[in-house]
């Protein structure tokens, strides 16, 4: 492999834009460029500049391709990483791996002796929330007590808002919660060092005219949970909540004191106690843990697509030979599917439901 990580990008939609620009700021060649047709895909390769464009079975398997990211429908996910995965490429995938938990344990499966796997949870890249992980680590808040917050969005807030993950064919049969209840869930992990241990979940579909031939998957989902150090939990998830666009937030309460994150507002964290709060900026002087992700003077918003360039940078370095910290892997995408399972079945039996640890 040359120093030059050789690229290609499966799926040329919003998140295609997205994974672009990240692969091209990391120092990544984009050598090809597939999509849903020959004339999509010709298109999105010239738009990114890209070498050329292919079908998606052959960007996957291409000789001058080291890594494939894969950024198709959620139907088509296993599929493509496992003819990647065959060829001996390293991936990144899109969330959720797989339609199900036993296509995402497949899929984990399948991966070979020093294969670099992926999947975004870009939301870890942050400094502030970094910086709050840090701080947990090191015992500064004591050990938690409560872990909540949620994830909104609005943009499925009317009954004729539409879009591919509506249908649960394409989508699968969690949208809300398996497209972005799964990142808050990912941060809370992460972030507290807590595993769910427990889940007791209600769903909600707020539109008929979102009724797929007889199916539909949820625009709310509510969660509350155990955790395997013994504190509770609850999050809310929704897709249409009027004017939040994407309103990640968390507060998670210690002993000894607290921190609040805002995805909305990223570059501060909030450090609560009984006598004195703090604002941390995100480059400021007291916020240590979080430096190594600083990428531009504070008072300059460093935002998603940030993130996102940082995250590809780590998996790169990753397939270079480096161990960056922090990488999520398409273990942290399997353990997304084992609680969306856990939801699911935690709905449908109206019970409290035990998250398995793998």
């Amino acid at each position: 492999m040359s120093n030059r990580v050789r690229a290609a990008l499966i799926g040329a939609g919003f998140m295609g834009d997205v994974h672009a620009r990240a692969i091209q700021r990391a120092g990544g060649l984009l050598t090809v460029v597939a999509s849903s047709t020959l004339d999509k895909a010709a298109a999105a390769a010239t738009r990114y500049y890209a070498d050329r464009s292919a079908s998606p079975q052959e960007a996957a398997t291409a000789d001058d391709v080291d890594v494939v990211h894969i950024c198709t429908p959620n139907a088509e996910h296993q599929a493509i990483a496992e003819l990647a995965l065959q060829a001996g490429k390293h991936v990144v995938c899109e969330k959720p791996l797989a339609m199900d938990i036993t296509g995402a344990r497949a899929m984990v499966a399948a991966v070979g002796p020093g294969i670099v796997t992926a999947v975004p949870f870009v939301y870890r890249f942050y400094p502030t929330v970094r910086e709050a992980r840090g701080r947990i680590a090191a015992g500064e808040l004591g050990g938690l007590h409560v872990l909540h917050g949620s994830y909104l969005q609005d943009w499925l807030s009317r009954p004729g808002d539409d879009n591919w993950r509506v249908d649960p064919a394409l989508g699968g049969p969690s949208r809300a919660f398996a497209d972005i209840g799964v990142h808050w869930c990912d941060m809370a992990e992460f972030v507290s060092g807590h595993r769910i241990a427990r889940v007791n979940a209600r769903m909600k579909t707020a539109y008929e005219s979102r009724v797929k031939n007889g199916r539909s998957n949820e625009d709310v989902a509510v969660v509350q949970f155990e955790t395997d150090q013994g504190a509770l939990g609850s999050a809310v998830i929704s897709q249409v909540s009027p004017g939040r666009k994407n309103r990640l937030w968390f507060s998670f309460d210690g002993e000894e004191g607290a921190v609040s994150f805002d995805q909305e507002l990223p570059d501060t964290l909030w450090v609560g106690g009984r006598d004195v709060n703090q604002i941390v900026n995100r480059a400021g002087e007291t916020n240590t843990f979080g430096a190594r992700y600083n990428r531009v003077p504070v008072g300059h918003s460093q935002g998603y697509q940030d993130c996102f360039d940082l995250f590809v940078n780590d998996v790169y370095d990753a397939i270079r030979g480096e161990t960056p910290d922090g990488l999520p892997t398409f273990a942290d995408g399997l353990r997304a599917a084992v609680i969306t399972d856990a939801v699911l079945a935690s709905v449908i039996t109206q019970s409290w439901v035990e998250v398995p640890a793998a």
